[in-house]
């Protein structure tokens, strides 16, 4: 049996338990007739943001779709390219539409205590992660059905399809769910004084909406994303790196390590449990015990093979870069680390010192996990060469189940707590999704720093295979073109930056605006006698996140079209060089600088410096509403973007190659 059925089972298993856990999760009961009133409205508002994006993606897929039709292979490609984006999104759909349900049962679940709503929560989650990995291996294994193994070059197409989606649903649900949030904080907190997830705040409901939109369906498609075109960059470097004939066993390899991941996060559902223990060591378990099955499983497909031993010293790179990155996020974000309480310490000093230290914690988390990812490049090639690399990262992301599954749980636990509030449920209830809601704002920041690394080792991975695909063996950095194209890819990431953190900042304003003109107009809202026009906060959010996207979107796709066409493949090859680790580095900032302000928010809210409500808090305040956009919206925004600029480099390669001006 050719090697891409075993993916191909593999996927459809993962599908399976999917469904399984979604089934599971739904069939719990939903609660009172409060809490299912702003259930629903959080369902609709996340429902009519999807329709409005999907429009817009629509109408992208079809005319790019189009457009390669007239490339060599363009049918083809155009098959792979939709296969790649109808995929990706509906990963983000299903994992959504999951996580807007399951949100009001471990609400539910929380009367029975902390542990059951944790057990909703992370089987809500698992929908996302499963979802993710069996539409991308049922995707690349009918398409190498489809187009042969000596065709693995066209599979570029399904990658750019992912990451064209992925790029859509981080950069929109990112700009929403951050000017909701800022929107909320600016005036609800610091001027009106409400808690958090009030319900006399016109804003909360968009501010759920937009933890669904942007880190439930954008997160989902972003590591749908890493893991596609992972395993598209992995085959590319199997085809270019083997002998003639021998390329079935190096194109099996990594495909095998793929499966054997959809096992290895199987099993690690059962270690993710919690009765008496600590629920963060139940989810750590579960990442721990996924990493130590796959690394035993993975080192006897090696020896079962007959594959050198190098193979399997790269997959293991893979796998321990995975528990590294998960350890530097936590210790830099962590809802107690000292970095955290430093940045709350300084927040004393008013809204400045908290945001000074807040930046300087970013900048200082950049070191580890830089090194960390250079020490699994250096380890990868020393075992296996440049397929090494792609291995290395086919090992990180083979973990991609656990990973979206402990990451999900976050938007579920945080939706929790803004039901609990607004439903009036009990003390006891609002306590127990109070921890629920605070353990998963730490481990999105810690898949955050997953994501990251592995959006830059998956384009690595990516270069080589450009590299190969126009036939450069090296790079002369003297070559004025080539260090133009350095210059031109460092400068990208921070100009598609600026667009998103200004699309926040002027839909955040908007924001601001109708919460203030709602508190004027609406007779008796605050004192609760009244609601809130909830749709009106929703529908800003969602019309200003649609228009901001489209420009980012353009820079990502015409730039390195425009380099390849006028400069030629080798200052093309620089701005892959040049942008790779100038992203890599300014997401890792971002992500982690907005991270530990968050949590340096919820330090004081504990009831330290002061706690809510204190001068101390209302600065910390401040720094989180900075660190929101860097944390939620720019920063992940850079992994989609890397890779967008990396397939499309590798699909118009043959069109640089004859078509070059220079």
């Amino acid at each position: 049996m050719e090697f891409y059925f075993y993916s191909l089972i593999a996927g459809v298993i993962a599908l399976l338990f999917s469904f399984g856990f979604a089934y599971s999760v739904l069939r719990k009961p939903e609660g009172n007739k409060k809490m299912q009133e702003v259930s629903q409205a959080i369902k609709l508002g996340a429902k009519g943001y999807l329709s409005r994006q999907l429009k817009v993606i629509a109408a992208f897929v079809v005319v790019l779709a189009i457009a390669f039709v007239f490339l060599p292979n363009g049918v083809d490609i155009s098959i792979a390219f939709v296969v790649g984006a109808v995929t990706a999104y509906l990963t983000a759909y299903l994992g959504m539409n999951v996580a807007v349900r399951a949100n009001i049962r471990t609400t539910k679940s929380a009367e029975d205590g902390v542990h059951k709503a944790f057990s909703t929560a992370v089987h809500g989650g698992a929908v996302t992660g499963f979802a993710a990995v069996g539409f991308s291996l049922i995707g690349v294994s009918l398409l190498l059905l489809y187009l042969g193994t000596s065709n693995v070059l066209l599979l570029i197409g399904f990658g750019f399809g992912a990451s064209i989606v992925s790029l859509f649903a981080r950069v929109g649900g990112g700009i929403y769910t951050k000017a909701a949030d800022v929107g909320a904080d600016l005036v609800g907190k610091t001027e009106l004084n409400l808690p958090e997830d009030d319900p006399r705040n016109p804003a909360v409901i968009a501010d759920l909406v937009g933890d669904n939109v942007g880190d439930c369906a954008g997160m989902a498609a972003d590591v749908y994303e890493s893991y596609s075109v992972t395993i598209v960059a992995a085959l590319l470097i199997a085809v270019g790196s083997a002998a003639a004939g021998a390329a079935t066993s190096l194109l099996a390899y990594p495909m095998y390590v793929l499966s054997i991941g959809v096992a290895s996060s199987i099993i690690a559902m059962l270690f993710t449990r919690t009765r008496k223990q600590n629920m963060s060591v139940a989810l750590y378990k579960g990442i721990g015990s996924a990493v130590i099955i796959a690394a035993l499983l993975d080192l006897a497909l090696t020896y079962f093979t007959g594959m050198p031993i190098g193979y399997f010293a790269a997959v293991l790179a893979g796998l321990v870069l995975t528990i590294a990155l998960f350890w530097i996020t936590d210790y830099f974000t962590g809802s107690i680390s000292k970095p955290v309480i430093k940045i709350a310490t300084a927040a004393k000093g008013g809204a400045g010192t908290d945001v000074i230290m807040g930046l300087s914690v970013g900048l200082k988390s950049t070191w580890p996990s830089v090194l960390a990812v250079v020490l699994a490049i250096f380890v990868s090639y020393e075992s296996a060469g440049l397929y090494g690399i792609g291995i290395a990262a086919v090992g990180m992301l083979s973990l991609t189940a656990t990973i979206l599954t402990i990451d999900s749980f976050g938007p579920i636990t945080d939706n929790a707590g803004g039901i609990a509030e607004m439903g009036g449920a009990p003390a006891s209830v609002r306590s127990a999704t109070d921890k629920l809601d605070a353990l998963g704002n730490t481990t999105k920041a810690t898949t955050k720093g997953f994501a990251i690394g592995g959006a830059a080792l998956s384009a690595t991975a990516l270069f080589v295979a450009f590299a190969q695909a126009v036939g450069i063996t090296s790079l002369d950095a003297l070559n004025p073109l080539i260090t133009i194209g350095i210059f031109i890819g460092a400068l990208l990431p921070f100009l598609f930056s600026s667009f998103l953190m200004e699309a926040v900042g002027h839909a955040a304003n908007l924001m601001v605006d109708e919460v203030r003109r709602q508190v004027k107009t609406i007779k008796g809202m605050l004192t609760g006698k009244a609601k809130p026009d909830y749709a009106k906060a929703v529908d800003i959010a969602t019309v200003n996140a649609i228009k901001a996207l489209i420009v980012p979107e353009l820079i990502a796709i015409l730039v390195p079209i425009a380099v390849g066409l006028v400069l030629g493949k080798a200052a093309l090859g620089g701005l892959l060089v040049g942008m790779i680790p100038a992203s890599f580095v300014l997401a890792l900032f971002m992500a982690n600088a907005g991270a530990a302000m968050d949590n340096a928010k919820k330090y004081i809210e504990s009831g330290k410096f002061g706690g809510k409500g204190s001068d101390t808090h209302k600065a910390a305040v401040v720094g989180d509403t900075l660190g929101d956009p860097l944390k939620d919206t720019a920063g992940p925004a850079l992994n989609s973007m890397i890779k967008v600029v990396s397939t499309i480099s590798i699909l118009l390669a043959p069109v640089f190659v004859a078509f070059a001006l220079l």
